[in-house]
């Protein structure tokens, strides 16, 4: 039988960076199912103070060169971790702050039109417990509390936007999500240019995700002499990984127990 490796160790994989290393990488980190846990709904997560305390002393100790990179508007990233705020690449990198002062830079998607909004949310009314997340530049449709409708729900939203002959969309498949987004746009091509902006710039770029869609920042790490892990589970392009978001919390306070050592 084989054995998960997140079962031995909470990491697993190259040596991860220490306190020594916050002077020159930018820390890059995805939200759900990474730094905080899963839960039942989008709505229902909570970030503990000492998470905020974590986040807000490495951001002091990387010069500024850490982000939240996640599938939620900016806005939403803030609410959730209130009062803390940090630079953020939001809306799987439709949107995008490099520093807690700047204005959010957001890219069009012209392809989410009301069309298709109305055709989702048809779809996600045969049961209440779906429910459909619109992030403007994105539609997320949830089944975590009804994980028996997956495959039929899939098979819905891929005729909708195969009818509807919208051909600069995709469909990325996350936990117990469907994301519906444009091509112009993700999160590795976010990241990409966020590195090119100070504080980020000439900075090794270390990212940490757990799903598909995170993906792309994996391929656009190597270029950049970066390193990426994954959470729970192995990924392409990862360089190692952690067993699950509360062995992530644990590394992210030691940096900080340790940042003068």
């Amino acid at each position: 039988m084989q054995i998960d490796t997140a079962e031995r160790s909470p990491f697993n994989g190259s040596a991860r960076p220490g306190p020594h290393d916050l002077r020159s990488i930018a820390l890059l980190l995805d939200i759900d199912g990474t730094i905080v846990d899963m839960a039942i709904t989008p709505g229902s997560v909570s970030v503990s103070d000492s998470l905020r305390a974590s986040l807000l002393e490495l951001h002091k100790r990387c010069g500024g060169a850490l982000a939240l990179v996640s599938g939620r508007l900016i806005r939403d990233i803030d609410n959730l971790f209130a009062p803390l705020r940090l630079p953020a690449v939001g809306g799987h990198g439709a949107e995008m702050r490099p520093t807690v002062d700047s204005p959010i830079f957001s890219r069009t998607a012209d392809s989410i039109g009301d069309s298709l909004r109305k055709l989702v949310i048809a779809a996600a009314a045969v049961d209440p417990r779906l429910i459909v997340e619109d992030k403007t530049s994105s539609l997320a449709v949830h089944y975590r509390l009804a994980p028996h409708l997956e495959q039929p729900l899939k098979t819905k939203v891929a005729a909708i936007v195969a009818r509807l002959g919208l051909r600069d969309l995709e469909i990325l498949h996350g936990k117990a999500v469907i994301e519906i987004k444009s091509t112009g746009f993700s999160k590795g091509v976010a990241v990409r240019e966020l590195m090119k902006i100070p504080p980020f710039q000439n900075r090794k770029p270390v990212f940490l995700g757990d799903d598909t869609t995170d993906e792309t920042v994996f391929e656009i790490l190597p270029p950049l002499g970066g390193l990426g892990y994954s959470v729970e589970r192995n990924m392409r392009g990862a360089n190692g990984m952690f067993g699950s978001p509360h062995d992530v919390r644990d590394w992210l306070s030691s940096l900080c127990e340790n940042a003068g050592a």
